[in-house]
């Protein structure tokens, strides 16, 4: 039987491939995370590493969207890690809480950059109701998550035990450090998301350090700009209709919700008179020319190899 020609899209898909870099980086000896070291010296450890490692590796759709969304968080984020008093590495666990999506919202409940739970956000100051969900707003939910980081710190004195605290919590991670005889989550027998939770923050970190490594290439244009607000407007009372509001400023309603992801209803009734900023959008920017788009980390842009 003659077989037949392939379309030559088929062949072309064919010859691309041969150029896809797979590449899976090798365990390092170590890892320094927020200062502390965490050596993989033992055979579960090198080989929980490895599983988070290859994760990264194959995990193509989040871990491309990862990076695009972080040129546009981590100049926010970074300099509220500072003003928090905690260390910037922290930034990765954010990376894995929510995949930098701002919307996350997990099955449980959790949600925003730092997946608060409602209780957990409302006890470390976040205000969580049905028109005002600060979870979702950057800044004050990241300093709320300083918060937590600089408590658990103090109690647990390593951050890989704060981190599995931040997954499982802190009352349920001490009970296992009391009852397995351990100091260190990363010793403990715990339940599997919790156990890979910790390597996956340290693989994050080497990714978003060198994404070549793991086979990704990003060009300047291929990642999303921070575009700053063009104000910030003060209130302190009731908005009867957030579309008016945002149509007094010059902004499509949805600008404005897409700006102020807490604004959670089309209102503010705000009866306790709390004092909100609401950022309005600087909408004539947001037509960038993506060839000027500002990177963040060099590390995240590659040259990708021409073909011949």
């Amino acid at each position: 039987m003659k077989m037949k020609k392939l379309p030559h899209l088929v062949f072309i898909g064919l010859f691309l491939s041969c150029f896809i870099s797979y590449a899976q980086p090798r365990v390092p000896d170590y890892v320094v995370f927020a200062g502390d070291t965490i050596r993989f010296d033992r055979a579960d450890l090198r080989e929980r590493m490895d599983r988070e490692l290859i994760a990264f590796c194959y995990s193509h759709t989040n871990s491309k969207l990862m990076i695009k969304r972080a040129n546009r968080y981590f100049p926010q984020i970074e300099p509220l890690l500072k003003a928090g008093g905690v260390p910037d590495d922290l930034k990765y666990l954010m990376v894995i809480e929510s995949n930098v999506d701002p919307k996350a919202v997990s099955s449980a409940g959790a949600a925003g950059f730092w997946q608060f739970m409602k209780e957990t956000g409302k006890g470390f100051g976040l205000v969580v109701d049905n028109e005002v969900d600060e979870r979702y707003n950057l800044e004050k939910a990241t300093l709320a998550a300083c918060k937590y980081f600089k408590q658990a710190k103090a109690k647990y004195k390593d951050w890989m035990t704060v981190a599995a605290s931040y997954n499982a919590g802190q009352g349920g991670i001490s009970k296992r450090l009391t009852d397995q005889h351990q100091s260190s989550a990363m010793d403990l027998w715990l339940v599997e998301e919790t156990s890979r939770y910790m390597f996956r923050i340290l693989a994050a970190k080497l990714y978003f350090q060198n994404p070549a490594a793991f086979g990704f290439t990003f060009t300047r244009e291929e990642l999303y700009p921070y575009i700053p607000p063009r104000e910030e407007v003060e209130v302190s009372g009731p908005i009867e209709d957030l579309a008016a509001f945002a149509e007094k400023y010059g902004v499509s309603y949805f600008d404005l919700k897409n700006a102020n992801l807490w604004l959670r209803d089309s209102k503010l009734v705000n009866k306790e008179r709390k004092t909100y900023y609401i950022a309005i959008p600087d909408v004539e920017a947001e037509k960038y020319d993506p060839s000027q788009t500002r990177v963040h980390s060099m590390a995240w842009v590659r040259t990708p190899p021409m073909l011949p």
